[in-house]
C-alpha cells in the first residue's frame, strides 16, 4: 500500500512539473491564435475561434520572415565556425601537453564568464568606427567569442574520455595526428560535439541584447524584432506571441534532430 501511494505521489509530482514547464508554451501558442480583443479578455478566454492573422501580419507585413532568415544565417554560421575552430582546439588541449596549457584553458573558460552587458558599449563603438553596424558578420563574430569556449569546454572533456591506447595503435599504423582526430577520436566524441552544437545554436538564436544594440534593419534578428513590437502602451500580444512561437520552432526542430546525441552527451560519464 505504501509503495502504491509513493508511486501515485511520484506520478502526481511528475504531472505537476510537466504542467508548470509546458503551460507557458501553451499560453504562448494559444495567445498567438487570438485576436487582440480576445487576448485582453479578463478572465482569460479558454475556448475561442483561432485565427492566423497574427502570423500573416507578423511574417509578411512587419518583416518577421526576414528577421527569422537573419537569425538562421547568424546562428548556423556561428555554430559552424565554433565547431570548426573549437573541435581541433579541444583535441589539442585533451591529447597534448605543452607550456601554458592550463593558462590557455582558463582563458577560454573566463571568456564565457564575462557578462555580455560589460562588452556592449565597446562592441558598439568598435562596430560603429569600422562601419560594421547592422551587419551579419558583426553578430557572427561576437556570438563566436561566447560560443567557442562552450564548444572547447564540452568537447575537450569528451576527448579526454577516449583511451590513449587508440592513438598509440593508430600511430603504429602510420596515421597522422589529423587522421587520428578525424577518423578515430571525432566519431567517438560526436555526442559531445552534438551537445556543444545545440548549445551554440540556441545561444546564438536566442541572443537579444547585441541584436538590439548592433542592428537596425538589414541584420535585425527575430528576438530583437519581437521586442520592437512593444511601443509605449501599444502591446500587440498576438503578434508578439506569434513571433515568439516562430522563434521557438527552429530550436525544437534542431533539438529533436540531435536528441539522440544530446541524451548521450548529457549522460556521458554517468555510467562507466
Amino acid at each position: 500500500m505504501t509503495s502504491t501511494r509513493s508511486l501515485f505521489s511520484q506520478i502526481a509530482l511528475l504531472v505537476l512539473i510537466i504542467t508548470v514547464c509546458v503551460f507557458p508554451f501553451y499560453w504562448m501558442v494559444t495567445t498567438s491564435l487570438k485576436t487582440q480583443i480576445v487576448a485582453l479578455e479578463a478572465p482569460p478566454v479558454w475556448i475561442f475561434e483561432p485565427t492566423l492573422s497574427n502570423y500573416r501580419e507578423a511574417l509578411f507585413e512587419d518583416g518577421v520572415l526576414r528577421t527569422l532568415i537573419n537569425s538562421l544565417i547568424i546562428a548556423i554560421s556561428t555554430t559552424f565556425l565554433a565547431l570548426v575552430l573549437g573541435v581541433p582546439a579541444a583535441f589539442a588541449l585533451a591529447r597534448f601537453e605543452f607550456r601554458g596549457k592550463k593558462d590557455l584553458w582558463f582563458w577560454f573558460i573566463t571568456n564565457r564568464m564575462i557578462s555580455p552587458i560589460v562588452l556592449a558599449l565597446p562592441f558598439f563603438l568598435i562596430a560603429r568606427n569600422l562601419g560594421l553596424l547592422d551587419k551579419h558578420i558583426t553578430l557572427i563574430l561576437i556570438y563566436l567569442t561566447f560560443n567557442l569556449p562552450i564548444v572547447i569546454w564540452i568537447v575537450t572533456d569528451q576527448f579526454r574520455g577516449i583511451p590513449y591506447d587508440l592513438d598509440e595503435a593508430a600511430r603504429l599504423e602510420g596515421a597522422s595526428q589529423f587522421t587520428i582526430m578525424r577518423k578515430i577520436c571525432l566519431p567517438l566524441a560526436m555526442p559531445g560535439v552534438a551537445v556543444s552544437a545545440i548549445f551554440s545554436f540556441i545561444f546564438s538564436w536566442n541572443e537579444l541584447m547585441f541584436g538590439l544594440i548592433l542592428t537596425r534593419s538589414e541584420a535585425k534578428t527575430a528576438p530583437a524584432m519581437a521586442v520592437s513590437f512593444m511601443e509605449g502602451y501599444n502591446l500587440p500580444y498576438g503578434k508578439i506571441m506569434a513571433t515568439s512561437t516562430l522563434i521557438v520552432i527552429p530550436v525544437l526542430i534542431f533539438a529533436l534532430i540531435a536528441s539522440k546525441q544530446l541524451v548521450r552527451g548529457l549522460t556521458m560519464g554517468a555510467v562507466k
